[in-house]
């Protein structure tokens, strides 16, 4: 047998989680009778039943066995229970088991052992050794305990594999983490990796990016995990280059130090489950070649729900944040239905991804995006020359659900350029379909007398068009103009509810469109509007209703903005309509005439943007000095 020393602790088990707003549900489950569940141990009351059949409680065996070198996992626990009133033997007094699924949820078991009271009631450690041998395409392991006639306590459970399995030992861990003016979400989410002695252990630097006005360093719950980090944290700060830019700070003083070493990129708004940090950094050490390793997204707002499995893109209509698979959960309870079926991953968001120091040097840095996209084209690049991505489900952060966020705001601006100049260097390109695609996106903008949203979707496309010199600055004076442009369109701000007239009356949605008859609908939708065939208003139109098939058909509407804290006035404006439809012409024209020469300049620039030279300039740097204080 193995020593302990020469094991790697690869998960652990908690039966709660990190703060009361999570449920025990997503750690552990009772079945039957009563069972107190804490963070750290589970007490089963006697003839009670539970189990780790759940979203943080399962070994994920499929992923282990598709990507890693390891063919078996130790699982052990410590038991305790409790003393009977009388001095005489009953025999067995719990079960422990180790349970298993397939691709289809059958369940079955791997090995069980029986515990037996101890004299003076000290704890029993039980240990199995579970191949990972039969989850190829599913399947996952967890624990299940089942007390007798007496009280059962289960605490210490810890999954590891043998120390050698490792591709190249532990590497060196780096958090990197940019913010921009939420100081103290990021102040929480350091705080959380700082709370976990264990995640400490395999953090050997947390870089924290400041590029706001609001800093983190002025909050007391970051000095605090300032000072349980030491010397492995480093805050720095620099102008605001966007995501992309704080992201990519991190990247750069990672890979400019010697050695090699896994950066772990995490958004500073979310909230943690340092149990992930271990998970993600020991999968990647046991990666039989470098990849990354993404974690997945759970709702801020709604704890148990699933963004998805795992994220796709199809850059034939710009689009990405797609399942991965048509089996890929999505926007599901993961506390009712788990995740059997292995799904594989063209890319994984940077909520929190973990990027080998090999694949950085390999490919080089993030684009200089400034907002959006800097992730799936980086993704979708490391793809290409043979990092796949896994996203690893168990391995999840709490982020706000995107549902709340507006589709209206200067980020489409960004998302739709980024998209166009990634789709350029990764894909075919064909412009006369794009075209197609940018015409829908536009009209149906018009349509719903979102004028401020056309013109910046118009401006995005103009941007891509100029070639790579648009990156130059690494998005700041863009901003300011994309700003501008919309400060001009009344729609594209949020009012308080207060001015919405009392007697508008609530107009909701009756049906969805034919989807293969929608550019027929569009255009007769933008007939009516253009010639004022339409209800006149106002009208109140709920968020969830307000499709533009919908709200095109009236001529002023108020619309509750997704965050439900106030409105958006739409009103019809012919000559706006007739002014951004030519211009629509005029630009789809000139993008079928010069989108490929700009296909070719953006995959000509790539090594450029993308290099240490580049990067360093915009953080206006010496590219020769990588440390840090």
């Amino acid at each position: 047998m193995q020593t302990a020393n020469a094991r790697r602790l690869v998960q652990r088990n908690h039966f709660a989680g990190p703060a009361d707003w999570v449920s025990e549900d997503l750690y552990s489950k009772v079945t039957r009778g009563v069972a107190r569940r804490l963070r750290a141990e589970i007490t089963l009351q006697p003839g009670a039943m539970a189990h780790t059949n759940a979203y943080f409680g399962r070994f994920e065996a499929s992923y282990w066995q598709r990507w890693t070198g390891v063919t078996a996992v130790r699982v052990r626990a410590d038991v305790r229970l409790g003393r009977p009133e009388s001095a005489e033997p009953v025999g067995a007094h719990g079960t422990v088991r180790v349970r298993a699924s397939d691709i289809a949820g059958h369940e079955r078991t791997v090995d069980f052992a029986s515990v037996d009271a101890e004299p003076g009631g000290g704890p029993v450690t039980v240990e199995f050794d579970a191949p990972v041998d039969k989850f190829l395409d599913g399947g996952a392991m967890w624990l299940e305990f089942r007390a007798g006639d007496l009280p059962l306590t289960v605490d210490g459970v810890r999954w590891t594999v043998g120390a050698d399995e490792a591709r190249e030992g532990r590497l060196p861990n780096a958090v990197a983490i940019c913010t921009f003016n939420r100081a103290d979400d990021c102040a929480a989410t350091v705080a959380a990796l700082a709370s976990d002695p264990e995640v400490l252990d395999v953090l050997d630097h947390v870089y924290v990016t400041d590029q706001g006005t609001d800093t983190v360093d002025s909050r007391p719950a970051f000095a605090a995990a300032a000072e349980a980090l030491g010397e492995r944290l480093h805050y720095l700060r620099q102008p605001n280059l966007g995501g992309a830019g704080g992201f990519s700070r991190g990247m750069y003083e990672v890979t400019g130090r010697a050695g090699q070493a896994n950066v772990l990129l995490m958004d500073d708004d979310v909230r943690v489950e340092p149990e992930t940090v271990l998970r993600m950094t020991a999968f990647a050490d046991h990666t039989a070649s470098p990849m990354l390793v993404g974690a997945q997204m759970l709702y801020l707002y709604n704890p148990d729900y699933l963004l998805l499995s795992a994220e796709g893109d199809d850059l034939s209509v710009l689009k990405a944040g797609l399942p991965a698979d048509d089996q890929a959960l999505h926007d599901v309870s993961v506390i009712d239905k788990v995740q059997e079926r292995r799904i594989d991953a063209p890319y994984n968001a940077w909520w929190s991804c973990l990027i080998p120091a090999s694949v950085i040097r390999e490919i080089g840095l993030p684009m200089p995006y400034f907002f959006q996209w800097d992730d799936i084209e980086y993704g979708i690049r490391a793809r290409g020359r043979g990092f796949p991505t896994v996203t690893l489900p168990g391995a999840s952060v709490w982020h706000a659900d995107f549902y709340w966020k507006d589709g209206d705001d200067f980020g489409q601006f960004f998302g739709l350029r980024n998209s166009l100049i990634t789709a350029a260097i990764h894909s075919d390109f064909d412009v006369r379909e794009l075209s197609k695609e940018l015409s829908r996106r536009v009209l149906s903008a018009i349509v719903a007398m979102q004028y401020g949203f056309a013109e910046t979707l118009l401006a995005a496309v103009d941007a891509f068009l100029e070639g790579p010199g648009v990156l130059d600055d690494g998005g700041r004076e863009l901003l300011a103009r994309v700003r501008e442009l919309r400060s001009g369109h009344p729609e594209t701000q949020r009012l308080p509810v207060s001015e919405m007239p009392a007697g508008a009356p609530v107009r909701r949605i009756v049906g969805p469109i034919d989807k293969d008859k929608e550019d027929l609908v569009l255009a007769k939708k933008a007939a009516r509007q253009l010639s004022g065939r339409v209800e006149p208003g106002p009208v109140a139109i709920p968020y969830e209703d307000s499709f533009w098939w919908h709200v095109s058909a009236f001529g002023e509407v108020y619309v509750t903005d997704a965050s439900q804290g106030g409105v958006r006035r739409r009103r019809r404006d012919a000559a706006q309509a007739r002014a951004l439809t030519r211009r629509l012409g005029t630009t789809v024209r000139r993008f079928i005439a010069e989108g490929p020469a700009a296909q070719d300049a953006y995959r000509a620039a790539v090594p450029t943007l993308t290099g240490r030279e580049n990067w360093a300039r915009l953080y206006g740097i010496d590219l020769a000095d990588t440390t840090v204080s």
